[in-house]
């Protein structure tokens, strides 16, 4: 376990951020995720994708900071998506049921299409009566 915690940030379209974590997400780094992911939600990136393929391990804290987040995303109008999750990480969003309110993905790629289609205004393709 590391007591330090990087997040590399791309923004591929206005609104839209992926933070790219890496390194442990625990008691003693669940604070600085969720301070850095809270300063790009402010920053006009309502939905934020982490991708977590670097996070070796993540423990009770980071769970919830991982659910702060997706809480900080909702209250923006946003929202939170997971790429490239751990086995050991996705065993716990499964076990804990987390997973059923967190979008993960299998990759960054299907994070963003899915995020970017999730975000469009629909038209209305109902028929009138």
């Amino acid at each position: 376990m590391t007591d330090t915690l990087q997040l590399t940030v791309q923004h591929p379209r206005p609104g839209l951020a992926i933070a790219t974590v890496a390194g442990d997400v625990d008691l003693h780094t669940a604070d600085t995720l969720r301070r850095e992911a809270s300063d790009i939600i402010q920053r006009r990136c309502p939905h934020l994708i982490l991708d977590l393929s670097q996070v070796g391990f993540c423990d009770s804290a980071g769970l919830s900071a991982l659910i702060g987040l997706w809480h900080a995303t909702q209250a923006v109008g946003g929202a939170l998506g997971l790429a490239n999750v751990p086995d050991r990480l996705m065993r716990m969003l499964v076990l804990t049921g987390v997973d059923t309110i967190l979008s993960v993905h299998a990759t960054t790629e299907e994070a963003v299409t899915a995020m970017i289609a999730d975000s469009e205004p629909t038209e209305g393709h109902h028929t009138p009566s």
